[in-house]
């Protein structure tokens, strides 16, 4: 299976800060999510943002090749629209900027304006369009392109629960059949874009924390990622002789451990960092990328 998103010690910087530094991470699935991860590593994966250090490709190519061949195309979170286009007119004209002739852009437009269940609001001012019908419609700009495969940028943040449910229906149905990897926070585990993927990879940093089925992650309710700071080694070995799996990352400072509790609570950590001159940084739930 061909891999959608492949890095390799990736390091990008933002505002000449590292927004993500030493990221390796490997995906092959149809349609990926990306939870939890920085904004600069859709930014590089969509060729916005340099890669300082490391290796990154996308679809089996670097980003620029990825775009420039028509192989990927990209629906960023709210980008600037021209406020007197319409819907059918933004969506006409990514077509067009992607090389289709007048006739075949104006045909793929009106199937992704149909596609994402905006064609009662094709003639619609972008201006005068509610959020969810621009997001859907820049999403449908990247449909219009005619590109296999689409990275889309966290389409249902700050919407309400009823209109995130109606957006990711339209892009779970409108994207059925091109292969997407969407970047976001979090996405409801009984959220449509949720069950039509078949992997979810959870980020904490520039570490993976969770990889597999978005099912399989969101039951992991007893599976925590921590960042640990001091004799982490020590930890560790606490935590397994109390009956827990813990498992340490390397390189980053604060430490990454992913804990499997197995019989111990979430609050016996704090105690076992106190006693092995530890201490814990943050904890998150595994499951709540999904919550």
């Amino acid at each position: 299976m061909p891999r959608r998103l492949l890095c390799s010690h990736l390091r990008v910087d933002v505002g000449g800060e590292p927004a993500v530094d030493g990221l390796s991470l490997e995906s092959s699935g149809e349609h990926v999510l990306v939870l939890r991860g920085p904004r600069g590593l859709f930014e590089a994966a969509a060729g916005l943002r340099d890669v300082v250090r490391g290796e990154l490709l996308v679809e089996g190519a670097p980003p620029s090749a990825a775009l420039g061949s028509g192989l990927v195309a990209c629906a960023p979170l709210d980008p600037p629209m021209p406020p007197k286009w319409t819907v059918l007119d933004y969506t006409t004209w990514s077509a067009r900027l992607a090389g289709h002739r007048r006739a075949v852009a104006f045909g793929l437009a009106t199937d992704a304006v149909g596609r994402m269940q905006l064609t009662t609001m094709a003639v619609t001012k972008l201006a005068a369009a509610p959020v969810p019908v621009r997001r859907a419609t820049v999403i449908a700009a990247a449909l219009a392109t005619g590109a296999p495969a689409l990275l889309i940028e966290d389409p249902m943040a700050g919407l309400s629960s009823e209109s995130a449910l109606l957006l990711a229906r339209a892009v779970a149905r409108g994207t059925a059949d091109r292969q997407t990897t969407t970047f976001a926070g979090r996405v409801p585990l009984e959220s449509p874009m949720a069950l039509a993927s078949d992997e979810a990879i959870v980020l904490d940093g520039a570490q993976v924390v969770g990889q597999g089925p978005p099912a399989e992650i969101a039951a992991a309710e007893r599976t925590l990622s921590l960042r640990v700071h001091g004799r982490v080694d020590a930890f560790v070995r606490a935590v397994e002789d109390r009956g827990g799996r813990a498992t340490a990352s390397e390189g980053a400072r604060p430490v990454h451990v992913r804990v499997e509790l197995g019989p111990l609570a979430s609050r016996d950590l704090f105690a076992i960092a106190m006693e092995s001159d530890a201490v814990v940084m943050e904890l998150r739930p595994l499951a709540g990328a999904f919550a």
